[in-house]
C-alpha cells in the first residue's frame, strides 16, 4: 500500500479515532469524523450506523444532519434526506448550507417556489455563497427569468469555472474531466462515479477561457444532456474537445441532435416506430383569432399536447381539447415559443395506458419500469402503482421478461433507436399500439435512474435497478 495515499491516511485516521472512542465513547466530534471517514472509504452502511450514533447523542449536530442527508439522498432515500435537511434549517437558521441542500432537493422534486424561498434565505445569510448562486441560476433559467438568472450565473461561475472533487482511493486515480453547462440540462453522472477510482474536475463550458488548455485528464464525460436547454453549451463543448484525444462518453456532437423536435423526426423513420408530429409554435399566433388556420397549416388538430420547451417531469405540459381550452390554458405555460405535440392515443382496450422506460447503457437495453395509469400524462412516481398490486405485478413481468412483454418487432425497433442515437447513456419512454409498434414519446440522455423507495413493496424493482447501476459503473470503468 502506498504510505502517502489518501486511503492509507484515512485508515490511519480511523484507527486513531477508534482508539480514542474506545476510552471516550461519547465524544461527538470524533464520532462524526469517524462517520465521515467511513463514508469516504466507501463504506456507506457503516457510515450510516455511525451517523445515527451521533444523532442519538446530539440530535441537532449540523454536520451530521447535512452529511447523513447527503448520503441518504445519494442512495435515493429522498424523503429521509429531506427530514434531515429540514431539521438542519430549523436548528441552524443562520447557516446557509442547510437551506441550499433543502432547496436543491425541492428543485429536483418540481417544487420551484419552495426551492426559491430557501435559496433566497441562503443568499440573505451569505450573498456570495457559490452553491446558492448556482441553485438560483438553474432555477431561474428553468423558469425563463433569463436576465436575473444570468446575474446569478455570473456570480456562481464567473470567478472559477472549475470544480475539483479529489479521489479517496489508495491507488492512483483516473483523472476525469466532466463537461457541464451553467444553463442546466445536466445528466447526474457524478452520483454514479466511485470517488475511490476517479478524481473529477467539473468544467462549466460557458465560463471557461477557450484559449487555456484543458485541465489534466485521462477521460472525458459530457454531462450536458438536454439539447433544448443547453444547445449553446453543447456547441462550446464540441469546440473544447478539439483540444483532447481522450475518450469521451456521450460526446456533445451526438447529444446536439437530440432536441425533442429533431430527434422525434429522425427516429420516426425507423420501421416499427411511430413518433408524434412535433413543431415549435408561436405563442402570439396561438393567441390570434386565426389560430385554427395556423394549426391546420402545421398539421395539428384537437386534441393535441402543448409544453414549454426544455422542461422535464411533466412540468408545463398540457393537453388541449379545443380552441376555448387553448385560450384558457395558454397563460399557464412560460415561453414565447412552445412545443406543439400530436396526441398519440396509447390507451389499451382495458382503458389503461402503459408507458415503458428502457435505458440504453453502452449499447445495451435495460428495462427500468412500466408505469401504468388511466391518465395520459404518466410518470412512475404519479402512476397507479403504489396502491395497485396488479400493476406492480405487470411492472415486475416487464423487468424480468422485457422481450416477451414487448415482442420481437418492438425489441428490434428499440435496438435501432439505440444505434441511431449513438449515445453511451440514454433512455427512451414509449408505449405500444395494437400492432405492437412503438409509440415513442421521447429518447435522449436526460433519463434518470432513481433507486426504489425503502418500502418493501418496491423490493421487486431493486434487482433491475441494480443491474442498470452496475452497467453504468462498468461503462465508466471501461
Amino acid at each position: 500500500m502506498n504510505k502517502r495515499s489518501p486511503q492509507h491516511l484515512k485508515l490511519e485516521a480511523l484507527k486513531k479515532i477508534d482508539r480514542l472512542l474506545a476510552i471516550y465513547p461519547d465524544l461527538i466530534e470524533e464520532r462524526y469524523q469517524r462517520a465521515c471517514v467511513l463514508e469516504e472509504l466507501g463504506r456507506p452502511e457503516e457510515a450510516k450506523t455511525e451517523f445515527l450514533e451521533v444523532l442519538k447523542r446530539a440530535p441537532t449536530h449540523f454536520g451530521t444532519l447535512i452529511r447523513f442527508g447527503n448520503l441518504l439522498y445519494a442512495k435515493g432515500l429522498v424523503a429521509d434526506a429531506l427530514i434531515l435537511y429540514r431539521e438542519a434549517v430549523k436548528r441552524h437558521p443562520s447557516n446557509p448550507v442547510g437551506y441550499v441542500n433543502l432547496a436543491n432537493v425541492q428543485a429536483q422534486n418540481n417544487e420551484p417556489e419552495q426551492a426559491r424561498l430557501n435559496f433566497e434565505a441562503a443568499l440573505r445569510i451569505d450573498p456570495d455563497y457559490w452553491a446558492a448562486n448556482r441553485g438560483m441560476a438553474y432555477l431561474l433559467t428553468d423558469s425563463r427569468d433569463e436576465q436575473i438568472a444570468k446575474r446569478y450565473r455570473d456570480k456562481a461561475f464567473g470567478q472559477n469555472p472549475l470544480l475539483h472533487w479529489p479521489s479517496t482511493g489508495e491507488k492512483s486515480p483516473v483523472n476525469l474531466l466532466m463537461l457541464v453547462s451553467a444553463m442546466g440540462g445536466l445528466v447526474r453522472f457524478r452520483h454514479h462515479l466511485d470517488s475511490r477510482v476517479f478524481e473529477v474536475t467539473e468544467l462549466f463550458v460557458e465560463y471557461f477561457d477557450p484559449s487555456q488548455p484543458l485541465p489534466p485528464h485521462q477521460k472525458v464525460v459530457n454531462a450536458i444532456g438536454n439539447a433544448d436547454v443547453a444547445r449553446s453549451g453543447l456547441e462550446i463543448a464540441v469546440k473544447l474537445l478539439e483540444k483532447t484525444s481522450a475518450p469521451v462518453l456521450n460526446h456533445p456532437s451526438r447529444v446536439l441532435p437530440t432536441g425533442r423536435e429533431e430527434v422525434l423526426k429522425k427516429l420516426g423513420t425507423i420501421p416499427g416506430v411511430i413518433t408524434p408530429r412535433t413543431s415549435l409554435v408561436s405563442r402570439e399566433k396561438l393567441m390570434s383569432p386565426q389560430v385554427g388556420g395556423y394549426l391546420d397549416e402545421l398539421g395539428f388538430s384537437f386534441p393535441f399536447l402543448l409544453r414549454s420547451a426544455g422542461f422535464q417531469g411533466g412540468r408545463h405540459f398540457i393537453q388541449v381539447e379545443n380552441e376555448e381550452a387553448l385560450q384558457n390554458q395558454l397563460p399557464t405555460l412560460p415561453g414565447e415559443e412552445l412545443l406543439a405535440i400530436q396526441f398519440l392515443d396509447a390507451r389499451s382496450p382495458d382503458g389503461k395506458i402503459r408507458k415503458y422506460r428502457v435505458m440504453m447503457i453502452d449499447g445495451k437495453l435495460y428495462p427500468l419500469h412500466a408505469a401504468i395509469s388511466r391518465d395520459w400524462k404518466i410518470h412512475f412516481f404519479s402512476a397507479d402503482m403504489a396502491d395497485n398490486p396488479e400493476n406492480r405485478e405487470e411492472d415486475l413481468r416487464f423487468l424480468n421478461q422485457m422481450p416477451e412483454v414487448l415482442g420481437n418487432p418492438a425489441m428490434e425497433a428499440l435496438e435501432k433507436i439505440c444505434s441511431s442515437l449513438g449515445l453511451d447513456y440514454a433512455g427512451a419512454d414509449f408505449s405500444l399500439n395494437a400492432k405492437g409498434e412503438i409509440l415513442l414519446f421521447e429518447a435522449n440522455a436526460t433519463m434518470v435512474v432513481n433507486p426504489p423507495e425503502t418500502d418493501p413493496k418496491w423490493d421487486y424493482r431493486r434487482p433491475a435497478v441494480q443491474k442498470i447501476l452496475q452497467a453504468i459503473q462498468q461503462m465508466f470503468r471501461k
